[in-house]
């Protein structure tokens, strides 16, 4: 297993509830929101966040010289749990973070206090095909889950033909162009704090175009989910979806149906972003699912 230094961060009361949070792919955890955090510490909880490897503050591979798997990716979750000196936390995963937190909850369950999923997929599922087929322009299979919404599709197949960002400016105003996008339109898009959020996330990685391994990683790792496993998920599961879910749309649904007694909440108005509109209704509920 190829391992790297992962930055991590802890906020609250060594003596609360823990919370790891998980952010997707290729994306760093300072996606989850400070004012978002500061509700669950203000709710008394110890919550941990993290750049996955290949992002952020976290360290970066020639992945052609160290290759990794998302398996190395899912493995480093339980690296952070233990840094922390954790053997279990209530883990709360957000889109890829979801499968990871699913993933988990099976393979090591005594680690795992309650899961929560937000804006993710069935474990097992293959959305990772179903995005590219769509994509791609080929037809889905009956079986396979929804397909990304059209505005999502439009966007993604300009960027694959797009040339690459000349300098920061031009990368900025492209990441957040990406944002807009997964933002969804069931609630207004602030301009300014996206671009606030955006310079943040360029500033802080140690070598930007790094993420693009995550990719390399799923291509190396085509059996990474296992199927047909939901059902023995044992921990107390959340699942949080948007309205205007622009990525995965009725994917949340499928988890609730998949992991016994799990409890489905959507969210109006949000898309595959967290927004401050909807900081304190998930926050509200997730102190609420891991309270203790």
């Amino acid at each position: 297993m190829t391992e790297v230094n992962i930055w991590s961060e802890e906020f609250g009361a060594v003596t609360d509830a823990p919370i790891l949070l998980i952010m997707g792919s290729m994306s760093q955890g300072v996606l989850w929101p400070d004012e978002f955090v500061g509700r669950l510490v203000a709710g008394g909880r110890r919550v941990i966040r993290y750049d996955h490897r290949d992002t952020g503050m976290s360290g970066t591979v020639d992945f052609a010289a160290q290759p990794y798997t998302w398996n190395d990716i899912k493995n480093d979750v339980y690296r952070v749990l233990d840094a922390h000196g954790l053997e279990s936390a209530h883990l709360v995963g957000h889109s890829a973070g979801g499968l990871l937190g699913q993933f988990v909850a099976v393979e090591q369950p005594e680690r795992v206090r309650s899961l929560t999923v937000i804006a993710s997929s069935p474990l097992g599922g293959g959305e990772g095909q179903v995005i590219l087929r769509a994509l791609l322009g080929q037809p889905q299979p009956e079986d396979s889950l929804p397909e990304p919404m059209p505005e999502f599709v439009a966007f993604y197949r300009a960027l694959m033909t797009a040339a690459p960002p000349e300098d920061r400016r031009t990368q900025i105003n492209s990441m957040i162009a990406e944002q807009r996008v997964l933002h969804g339109t069931g609630l207004p898009f602030d301009g300014d704090a996206a671009r606030r959020l955006q310079e943040r996330i360029y500033d802080r990685a140690r070598d930007l175009t790094a993420v693009a391994n995550h990719r390399l990683a799923a291509a190396a790792s085509p059996d990474f989910e296992p199927v047909g496993v939901l059902h023995q998920l044992k921990a107390p599961t959340l699942v949080i979806e948007g309205s205007h879910e622009p990525v995965k749309p009725g994917h949340g649904a499928i988890i609730a149906e998949q992991i016994p007694g799990a409890r489905l909440m959507i969210t109006a108005g949000m898309g595959h972003t967290l927004p401050p509109e909807v900081h304190e209704e998930l926050a509200v509920a997730i102190l609420t699912h891991t309270a203790e």
